[in-house]
């Protein structure tokens, strides 16, 4: 991932804002305290209103987007966000978030653990930017030319042993193809509210196949974003914020067991290393 450039403040005399603004949020102050607020408005709609009459999936599409989603962009999101409810237990995130709750962490610390390690790049969200932008970058390309092109001036990357990710969202898992974000993205793609993204990453990742790549689970993800329309830098927040029940989950399940519920590497598996 690229660093990024963030605009310093030079000198005490910069103008500052006033005060914080958002266009997300309006909280209407009662007549008798300015601090609480009578009522909630997302985007302008009213939050009561809201709650009685649409979905968690349309709230929350409006609330990054701006506008409720149409029927097919809610059925899109709302798949994606089934699809990736949980990570699996063999999942580094999830496993951080287990091994919270069987120590015996607060329980409000546990998924906060898990979205730490969900959030870098190996099959994590720090991942999903950089998926979303290769996939606008080239999706006007042919991708079955795309992957040939890729395959050949690459292979010299190409490691002798483990995974080999040839583009953001695209690889191999366990040296073979991810089978699970394969499926996930077939039946997406199938769907009225995809688009481009999904259809050119169904393509390019079927050229993969023959070399044993194919989807990751943050290239699906990234595909869908993208086809809703979502900032790429908000893929990563996004991705984290689909994953983290199944990690809240596994970590309490955890959280009710003993330690010795979990296994324990035995001595003669450790190497100490004296100078």
């Amino acid at each position: 991932m690229e660093k990024r450039q963030h605009q310093k403040a030079t000198s005490r005399n910069d103008v500052f804002a006033d005060k914080i603004t958002t266009r997300i949020w309006e909280e209407v102050p009662s007549k008798g305290n300015p601090y609480i607020a009578a009522s909630h408005r997302c985007h302008g709609y009213d939050l009561l209103e809201l709650m009685q009459q649409k979905s968690y999936v349309e709230m929350f599409y409006l609330l990054f987007r701006g506008n409720l989603p149409s029927s097919d962009e809610c059925q899109l999101l709302e798949q994606l966000m089934v699809g990736l409810i949980n990570p699996g237990p063999r999942h580094p995130a999830t496993r951080a978030a287990m091994n919270a709750g069987v120590g015996k962490s607060d329980p409000q610390n546990v998924l906060p653990i898990g979205l730490i390690i969900m959030g870098g790049e190996h099959l994590g969200a720090g991942a999903v930017e950089d998926a979303i932008r290769f996939m606008r970058k080239h999706y006007k390309e042919d991708p079955i030319e795309t992957a040939e092109t890729m395959l050949t001036e690459l292979a010299e990357q190409r490691p002798q042993e483990g995974d080999w990710y040839i583009a953001p969202g695209f690889g191999s898992h366990f040296s073979g193809i991810e089978l699970m974000p394969s499926q996930l993205a077939s039946v997406l793609a199938k769907l009225p509210g995809s688009g481009s993204m999904l259809e050119w990453g169904e393509r390019f990742s079927s050229a993969l196949n023959k070399e044993g790549m194919g989807w990751l689970t943050v290239g699906v993800a990234a595909a869908v974003f993208a086809d809703l329309g979502f900032h790429p830098r908000y893929g990563a927040g996004l991705f984290q914020l689909l994953s983290a029940p199944g990690l809240l989950a596994h970590g309490m399940e955890q959280a009710n067991k003993p330690i010795t519920a979990m296994p324990f590497v035995s001595d003669s598996a450790y190497v100490i290393d004296y100078d």
